[in-house]
């Protein structure tokens, strides 16, 4: 049986010609007006990529601090061993310490956002993969969540840095920020994970890299954008 969506949603599906690839600044703000859920929702955006993510070197994946944060509260973990786990704790760290962390993620507790863990550790935590690893939060040095400087890492994350990774689709599926954001920061926040994607263009993708994007509200209807509006790199907004 098809799926049918609900009022709210068909009544915001209206304003949006899904033939269009609309300019940046008015997607956003398409986005914005979509948006009529009684909590506010995540602004969600979808690039689809022209690699092939089942060859390990077209496998794209980054870092990137958004300049206006995410709007959510980040809750971090950093597993290491003091004095590591005090410095961690005085950065901003929800958690931190080691034995009775892996403990509590082998019962099953996985109630945090990030999990930061210093190089010595890794071998201590290599056991928890099988847990971490589908919900995205082994730690990595390749995301900047396996270092020496936890100070430093956690005050990135709880000051809007994201990782993303192109799923198997072809797809980076990212939230940038929150609906209730203004339209400039939304822009900003973009701009930045847009650029970060291009500069992450492998050296083996052959023909054109950015297939397709797409903005949308969690709860709402998907509104295409026209590349040619995004800021080429170099440029801000």
């Amino acid at each position: 049986m098809a799926y049918k969506h609900g009022k709210r949603y068909r009544a915001a599906a209206s304003i949006i010609d899904r033939s269009v690839e609309y300019p940046l600044h008015q997607a956003v703000e398409l986005v914005k007006k979509t948006a009529t859920a009684k909590f506010d929702e995540s602004f969600e955006v979808a690039i689809r990529l022209g690699v092939d993510p089942r060859k390990a070197d077209q496998l794209v994946r980054g870092t990137v601090t958004l300049p206006h944060g995410t709007g959510k509260t980040v809750r971090v973990l950093v597993l290491a061993k003091p004095p590591k786990d005090q410095e961690a704790l005085d950065a901003g760290a929800d958690y931190a310490g080691l034995a009775e962390y892996i403990e509590k993620i082998q019962s099953g507790w996985t109630e945090v956002d990030v999990i930061i863990a210093t190089p010595d550790v890794m071998g201590e935590i290599g056991k928890l993969g099988r847990i971490l690893g589908p919900r995205g939060l082994m730690p990595n040095p390749k995301s900047g969540t396996v270092t020496f400087d936890v100070a430093k890492a956690v005050a990135e994350v709880k000051a809007g840095k994201i990782e993303y990774r192109v799923d198997k689709a072809g797809i980076v599926h990212a939230a940038i920020g929150k609906c209730s954001f203004p339209a400039e920061k939304l822009v900003e926040n973009i701009t930045a994970l847009y650029h970060s994607i291009l500069r992450a263009k492998p050296a083996t993708a052959k023909g054109k890299y950015i297939k397709s994007i797409a903005f949308s509200s969690t709860m709402g209807p998907s509104v295409r954008v026209s590349e040619t509006s995004m800021p080429a790199l170099g440029s801000s907004s």
